[in-house]
């Protein structure tokens, strides 16, 4: 199994305006996803939090909401902000390998980042995990990076994707755009909005 907890030092050791992911705000897409009525107010999994942003926009939002990450620092800080932002949010330092949750938990799975960092030999485990932790129906909303930022082994095509994704879920609406990032270096990303299968 690969061993993730890199993440704790990249979080240690750098301030969070040096971290791309980090934007300070919520992600555009999460908020226009969420102004269109694409995304069930229930009980919401954050996988891979980071520092909080994204799971306290949702909490401020409506939904119910557990965040988890495998960064202590990571979580540290979201509670933080969490408690200046006056919200409720389950934060966990959890693996998004081995999801601690029981079957058909979540309504929505929030995903910002956190697959294209699965090793390849362990995306089967992820997507299967996921797809386990969501009620049936449920919704998973995936970004991740897009092939345009040039070769890599975590850079998908659309077809990727699908091929991946596929048999676990129903595929709904595609976007394949560029964003800014927080250490101001334009990349390029997919939002897959995702149905698990009622089978």
């Amino acid at each position: 199994m690969t061993d993730y907890r890199e993440w704790d030092e990249i979080y240690r050791r750098y301030p969070l305006e040096d971290l791309g992911w980090e934007l300070g705000k919520p992600r555009p897409i999460l908020v226009e996803y969420l102004q269109q009525g694409l995304l069930p107010k229930g009980r919401t999994l954050d996988i891979c939090c980071g520092a909080g942003t994204n799971t306290i926009y949702l909490a401020q939002n409506g939904f119910e909401v557990t965040g988890i990450d495998i960064s202590p620092t990571a979580i540290a800080i979201a509670k933080q902000k969490a408690k200046a932002a006056g919200v409720i949010i389950n934060f966990l330092v959890e693996s998004f390998i081995e999801l601690p949750f029981t079957d058909g938990k979540f309504d929505f799975v929030w995903d910002m980042g956190c697959f294209h960092h699965v090793s390849e030999e362990e995306r089967a485990t992820f997507i299967a995990g996921v797809n386990r932790v969501l009620k049936a129906n449920g919704t998973y909303m995936l970004t991740c990076f897009s092939y345009r930022n040039g070769p890599s082994w975590n850079h998908f095509t659309k077809q990727q994707l699908i091929d991946l994704f596929g048999s676990f879920f129903e595929l709904g609406k595609f976007q394949d755009y560029p964003s800014v990032e927080g250490d101001r270096v334009t990349r390029y990303f997919y939002t897959l909005l995702m149905k698990k299968r009622l089978s």
